[in-house]
């Protein structure tokens, strides 16, 4: 008989777990990068065919989809990406700038030169994208600026939830940072954290990271 002939039922369990797993993360990611919007409904048989793999896996992902807050499940009607109301997108930001006022508070006076080095390579990046007017560029450098600074603080339940929030965030359509000319005094803002977690002004830095959130709150709310 073949080796591969027979397969323990624990093996082949978790030969399907991280099979899910690698089509939940392909999903995610078309998601997150907007292929598929707010509001539209996922195919498993077309995804399945796409991702080269059986409907099992697509199921499982989607299970896990819908516990991460990404899609939601409507019965005999299918699988839809969930589309953030303004009311939830609000909340979302003050749970964010709780988080953020904590990690303020915990970082100040404890970020070691290498972390303080990375930051402050991360400050000139998003400094260059000012100076060239690249939104996208700044967008992406301002989610990596704040995720590793939770990162930092290592806690590793307060990082899954802080990047569970963010993933939500995503899907309210309208977020934005309101273009080019609202970079300048984000960019700022982002320094003036730096400063304050590097002189170890706990108070400071923590007071700062809440109001950096709550004005990205009102820009979204105004903007609404």
């Amino acid at each position: 008989m073949h080796m591969n002939a027979l397969v323990h039922p624990t093996i082949a369990l978790l030969q399907a777990n991280s099979l899910a797993s690698v089509v939940q993360q392909a999903i995610e990611q078309a998601i997150l990068s907007g292929e598929y919007i707010p509001g539209s409904k996922l195919n498993e048989a077309t995804l399945a065919e796409k991702l080269g793999v059986s409907r099992g896996p697509i199921r499982e992902a989607f299970r896990m989809l819908d516990e991460a807050g990404l899609v939601r499940t409507e019965k005999n009607r299918g699988v839809f990406v969930r589309d953030i109301s303004l009311d939830e997108a609000a909340e979302i930001f003050e749970l964010r700038a709780a988080m953020e006022e904590m990690v303020g508070r915990q970082l100040a006076g404890k970020m070691n030169e290498a972390q303080q080095q990375e930051v402050a390579s991360l400050l000139d990046d998003m400094a260059q994208a000012v100076t060239q007017q690249n939104a996208d560029a700044y967008h992406q450098l301002n989610l990596h600026f704040h995720d590793r600074l939770v990162e930092m603080t290592g806690n590793r339940r307060l990082l899954a939830m802080y990047r569970k929030l963010i993933k939500e965030l995503s899907l309210f359509r309208r977020l934005n940072l309101g273009g080019a000319d609202a970079l300048p005094q984000s960019a700022q803002s982002h320094k003036d954290i730096f400063l304050a977690i590097t002189a170890g002004d706990s108070e400071v830095a923590g007071r700062l990271m809440a109001r950096h959130v709550q004005a990205s709150k009102q820009r979204t709310v105004n903007r609404a």
